[in-house]
């Protein structure tokens, strides 16, 4: 079951796995990557870039070369997508998860930073049944792992050293990171207008300077989808 037989043109038999068999692991991978149900859609083939900002096509670019170099040339550096809401950093995220779960077998996990962080607090409720630890350790393994939102939650000395916990051990695991966060990776120019947060504001500047060793920052700029083509209607 799950075999097929074949004849080589030599006349020898060789058994392979069949494409059933094949299609039912890549099912269950992608179910243990916990894409949600909003993104299940995202592929880098039906993402849009046409029309819009340079930057949005750069960053396609970047996200199907990684794909292509994946694991050899990447040397286990990932990702960090930076930009303001609504235009696809986290459906390039996903595109890239599901083409490396799809393609290459690659186990993988998709996590949103906030929803992660309650879960974390969570293990400390003794009625809970999860540990701290039980929690993390799908976050550690994953041998790809996608942080969608990065420093979305409010900056706290624990909030701090959370992420850090998940970035050092991830990153001495040699694993790779794919990281999406609406927060810029430098301040604007002294003429801005306001003081704005920045990535190192929320999640600590020791740990902004480990994910330039870990990601390769790919900065995208542009409309919101969301409000333009991709605002609510009904049919």
């Amino acid at each position: 079951m799950g075999m097929q037989v074949l004849v080589l043109p030599d006349g020898t038999r060789k058994a392979e796995v069949c494409d059933c068999r094949h299609q039912l692991r890549v099912n269950r991978l992608i179910e243990r990557a916990r894409i949600p149900k909003r993104y299940e859609h995202c592929t880098l083939e039906n993402y849009s870039y046409q029309g819009r900002d340079q930057s949005l096509f750069l960053a396609w670019k970047a996200a199907d070369k990684f794909l292509d170099g994946y694991p050899a040339l990447t040397k286990e550096s990932g990702l960090l997508f930076t930009g303001s809401i609504g235009i696809g950093k986290t459906h390039l995220a996903t595109g890239i998860l599901k083409a490396l779960i799809m393609e290459k077998g690659v186990h993988g996990l998709f996590c949103d930073y906030r929803e992660l962080l309650k879960q974390v607090q969570n293990s400390y409720n003794p009625q809970v049944a999860a540990t701290e630890l039980e929690v993390l350790a799908p976050v550690f393994e994953a041998e790809v792992l996608v942080i969608d939102e990065l420093g979305a939650a409010k900056p706290t000395d624990w909030v701090w050293d959370t992420v850090a916990h998940i970035l050092n051990t991830r990153y001495n695991d040699k694993r790779t990171t794919i990281i999406t966060t609406n927060y810029a990776d430098e301040r604007p120019g002294a003429g801005a207008a306001k003081r704005e947060e920045t990535l190192g504001d929320r999640i600590g500047e020791r740990m902004r300077s480990r994910l330039a060793e870990m990601c390769v920052t790919v900065e995208m700029q542009g409309e919101d989808y969301r409000r333009t083509a991709g605002r609510a209607r009904f049919a």
